[in-house]
């Protein structure tokens, strides 16, 4: 069965997309899952960091698929098309991994014409969704890179989603985006109630347990009450702070694989990798 993961936080700057990217590495070259990433921002970070700068800007002045097309695919003038034309999985999703056991990462990417969605919502919230399903069978993992922000996007993220993972920097108000997106859950069962949502948990990223200071502790405290409150776990690995994981990005390589990223870096990330498998059932 696939399963699908939403990575959301209400709050940007949260290493967000470096988690989803080491992550989609994890699953397909150590546990060799087939997997796709659905980049859902704007800023089109997670197509950057998976394709490479320079050839996502190729494929963009190309005119190449993006998610765009899927949320709007029946807008007729969109792109200069004068009637809608069906969307075939191949016009928006691409390999960028592929390994000889079966195992590869696939991604649908994005780009900054995104934002016009959010112009003209619409009836567009299930559109990624009834995309999603009807490819889901070739994957074992979907992620989904999300916006920081509460939009149409985010509610095509929820309808699209088995599980919710919540990446949280440690630091002076850590939670301020979490409230909101308790409220944002809670908006979503009442109104899709017959929907499955969980909250995979919450992964405190960028952090340095061994020098963390003050004000980083009182964050971690803030954040711990919120998810007693609502009944969510905070996974016990880390995503620990690293020059290595900019680095890597640039790089296109996943933190295990680049040369020179400190051993114990890897091996943390190994068992936070571990611990979300085994947390999402694969």
């Amino acid at each position: 069965m696939t399963v699908s993961v939403s990575l959301i936080n209400m709050k940007g700057g949260v290493g967000k997309t470096t988690l989803a990217f080491n992550l989609a590495w994890f699953a397909s070259f150590k546990r060799a899952k087939k997997v796709l990433v659905v980049d859902l921002d704007p800023q089109a970070n997670a197509s950057q960091y998976l394709m490479g700068a320079r050839n996502y800007l190729s494929h963009i002045r190309g005119n190449k698929g993006t998610v765009v097309e899927i949320l709007e695919q029946f807008t007729p003038a969109f792109h200069g098309r004068s009637a809608p034309s069906p969307l075939k999985p191949e016009d928006v999703i691409l390999t960028v991994k592929a390994w000889n056991d079966g195992s590869f990462i696939d991604l649908i990417p994005s780009r900054l014409e995104l934002a016009w969605t959010l112009k003209n919502p619409t009836s567009k919230d299930r559109l990624l969704a009834k995309f999603l399903a009807d490819t889901a069978s070739k994957y074992d993992l979907i992620l989904i890179d999300c916006a920081p922000t509460e939009s149409i996007l985010t509610l095509s993220a929820y309808r699209s989603s088995r599980y919710v993972l919540i990446p949280v920097k440690p630091e002076f108000l850590a939670a301020i985006g979490l409230p909101l997106l308790v409220r944002s859950i809670n908006e979503f069962h009442a109104s899709f109630g017959q929907h499955q949502l969980d909250i995979a948990g919450i992964i405190f990223t960028d952090s340095d347990p061994q020098h963390a200071k003050p004000e980083h502790n009182a964050g971690r405290r803030d954040v711990a009450a919120v998810a007693a409150a609502e009944g969510w776990m905070v996974f016990s690995n880390e995503l620990r702070h690293s020059d290595s994981y900019p680095k890597g990005a640039r790089t296109g390589e996943p933190i295990f694989l680049t040369d020179y990223a400190r051993w114990w870096v890897k091996d943390e990330f190994d068992q936070l990798g571990a611990e979300f498998m085994s947390r999402i059932g694969l």
